[in-house]
């Protein structure tokens, strides 16, 4: 088999294989062969221009890798490609947390953990406990309209904690502590 002799020039070097093993030259000429039978035009060594390399062709609103973008899009995509939109959200509620249930909340009430889609969040005392299991269900709301749907489903309410009344590395079981200390 032997290469098409119409595109081929005398100064172009090794244009018809020769210097080529048996096997390469055959597949160099079928690859040759499928390009000029899809309309590709083989352009001899003498008409190329010196380092000139073939662009990718553009096309509109695809990214190319190389087009320069805003650092948030970009920032966006490399979090979507790893998978990371979980770990971010969870912290940016904890990292927002005073911007996104308010100042008033936000001095009485603190995220303690953030597993799956369930926020624990500590008060300092049982009214703010209270009025914050009150204030779930608007608070769940503005994290899907802030972060994103399903981001938070679910906020644990813990109360303050009550003091504990073991001393040293040992305890002995029993009732605990009673109303008289004598």
């Amino acid at each position: 088999m032997q290469p098409p002799a119409e595109n081929q020039g005398p100064d172009d070097p090794a244009a018809d294989g020769s210097d080529l093993p048996d096997a390469a030259r055959e597949q160099l000429n079928r690859m040759r062969q499928a390009a000029q039978a899809r309309g590709n035009q083989r352009v001899p060594a003498s008409q190329r221009k010196q380092g000139a390399r073939r662009t990718p062709r553009f096309v509109p609103g695809e990214y190319t890798g190389r087009d320069p973008q805003g650092l948030g899009k970009v920032f966006s995509r490399f979090v979507n490609e790893r998978g990371w939109n979980s770990p971010v959200a969870v912290g940016s509620v904890i990292s927002r947390w005073e911007e996104l249930v308010g100042p008033e909340v936000s001095a009485h009430c603190k995220p303690e953990s953030f597993s799956d889609t369930t926020v624990q969040v500590r008060c300092d005392s049982t009214a703010w406990a209270t009025q914050l299991r009150l204030l779930r269900q608007t608070l769940i709301e503005r994290f899907d309209a802030e972060l994103g749907s399903g981001v938070v489903t679910r906020i644990e309410v813990i109360g303050p904690a009550a003091p504990n009344w073991r001393k040293g590395l040992r305890s002995v079981k029993g009732r605990g502590p009673r109303d008289t200390y004598g």
